[in-house]
């Protein structure tokens, strides 16, 4: 019942740009489209506008969000109905879908670099929501596969780097993976252990 309710409450305009972005992202997903870069090509027009309207969008609601918490509960409930919030999360699960499809269309497309843009502003409005504990110490630096993927360099020419936090660390840990910090650097050995003659304990 709610989603009948949200979508009764979704303008015409909104529901129609969501039924673009759906076709789209349809059009690129079986990987037999004969047009395939014109349709990578009108993805990437698509995001960037999208992208653009987002980043003017998210620094006011930022600024606005910023006054009290029940201005961020105000703010947030505007956004979560704007295109921040209904067009946005299925664009990212999308591209991250046609990744795994084909990620050399998804690269000549460019269409993750326009989203990586939109990570500051999304950060700055996440940390406004109230009773969130944020504790900078526990952010570390990913220097590898992620910021050289975003950037389309390697990781000692990338200014910026990822951060994740230790609770991301913690997690992807206990879900099967293998990631140590050395240095307040993260590093993924999961590889490394199954060819090590030291077993996991000693590393």
């Amino acid at each position: 019942m709610d989603h009948e309710h949200n979508n009764k409450e979704r303008s015409a305009s909104l529901d129609l740009l969501l039924r673009f972005q759906r076709l789209l992202v349809s059009k690129l997903y079986p990987g037999d489209c004969p047009d395939l870069l014109g349709v990578g090509s009108l993805l990437k027009k698509y995001t960037a506008l999208l992208c653009t309207h987002i980043g003017d969008i998210l620094p006011v609601a930022t600024s606005i969000a910023s006054t009290s918490h029940r201005h961020f509960a105000e703010v947030s409930r505007v956004v979560d109905g704007d295109l921040t919030g209904i067009l946005l999360p299925e664009l990212v699960v999308s591209i991250v879908l046609l990744l795994s499809k084909n990620a050399g269309l998804m690269q000549e497309a460019g269409a993750i670099p326009l989203l990586a843009g939109l990570l500051e502003h999304l950060d700055r409005f996440n940390h406004l929501a109230p009773g969130k504990e944020r504790d900078d110490n526990e952010d570390l630096a990913w220097p590898g596969i992620m910021g050289s993927f975003f950037t389309g360099q390697s990781s000692r020419n990338n200014e910026e780097v990822m951060l994740i936090r230790k609770a991301d660390l913690e997690n992807h840990n206990k879900d099967g993976g293998f990631w140590t910090v050395i240095d307040g650097k993260v590093y993924d050995i999961k590889d490394f252990q199954t060819q090590s003659l030291t077993g996991s304990s000693i590393l």
